[in-house]
């Protein structure tokens, strides 16, 4: 799903030549550095560089990883996934289970005021509290948000800030196919949305990694209009590969009236929400 070669070559498409002192002129007709360029300022010769790119040359050094992230200016998120890739022909990591425990099951049961999933690498949701279920107006187990943000259209409106989450989607999956390239489940995923979407075609092929911390999420709900609440995401402390995300709204907000009032329509058992539920059916991940 992702290797080395093609990430360097991404990286090196996007350095700015004049921002690493090579000087340029009318006649320079190649985006972002040679791979000559990237050899000479990284310290090792054209022909291991070139085999970098071409995935002839294996297991660079920490020194060489470390040279190279330097020159292409690459972020924390980015150099981390580079020693990933770097690292994949000496290790696989194995895919992760994906289930809850269900005592984490039961933390949602505490966050009663606002939107709380738990979510795999995959970007399958595999529990939510009700006001999650409210959110999305469907049972929450079974979802995963990269299919239902690319590929379900009559579901595009729920999303805001819908380019800005597509970017989201795409770099987490990046990341996510450098710590698992040998997970069937998520190679499968990947190849439908790319048959499914042009955009994500397009933005796969960046090669752009992002890493879900937190941030602004702003949804268009058809019951109570926007909702602008702010995502974190807890990676959870122990090998399941699962994270749990809250949304919340600010204090005193129209967004926290927005979500009483979606509690309350709930409540009323509104024909245009499912009941919303909490864990996997047995034997699923």
């Amino acid at each position: 799903m992702d290797d080395l070669a093609g990430f360097l070559r991404t990286r090196r498409s996007r350095v700015d030549p004049s921002a690493a002192g090579i000087p340029i002129d009318s006649r320079r007709r190649v985006e972002g550095l040679r791979r000559e360029e990237v050899a000479h300022l990284s310290g090792v010769s054209v022909d291991y560089y070139v085999r970098l790119e071409q995935g002839r040359a294996t297991q660079p050094s920490e020194q060489v990883l470390d040279a190279l992230a330097r020159v292409l200016g690459l972020d924390e998120t980015e150099r981390g996934h580079l020693y990933r890739l770097a690292r994949q022909r000496r290790h696989h990591a194995k895919s992760p289970s994906g289930r809850p425990r269900p005592e984490l099951l039961r933390v949602l049961d505490l966050v009663t005021d606002a939107p709380a999933m738990i979510m795999n690498h995959r970007m399958d949701v595999v529990a939510g509290n009700r006001l999650a279920g409210l959110l999305y107006g469907r049972e929450i187990p079974g979802l995963n948000t990269a299919r239902h943000i690319f590929l379900e259209e009559a579901e595009r409106g729920l999303y805001a800030d819908w380019e800005k989450c597509t970017l989201d989607v795409v770099g987490h999956l990046r990341l996510a196919a450098g710590k698992y390239p040998g997970d069937p489940r998520l190679a499968s995923l990947v190849g439908e949305l790319a048959m499914g979407s042009r955009r994500f075609r397009r933005l796969w092929a960046r090669a752009d990694v992002r890493a879900r911390t937190h941030g602004r999420k702003a949804y268009l709900h058809p019951l109570v209009g926007l909702l602008e609440l702010h995502q974190e995401n807890f990676a959870l402390p122990d090998e399941s590969g699962l994270e749990l995300l809250v949304l919340s709204a600010a204090p005193g907000s129209p967004t926290e009236d927005g979500l009483r009032l979606l509690g309350a329509l709930g409540g009323a058992d509104h024909p245009s929400v499912n009941p919303p539920v909490k864990g996997l059916p047995a034997g699923r991940s």
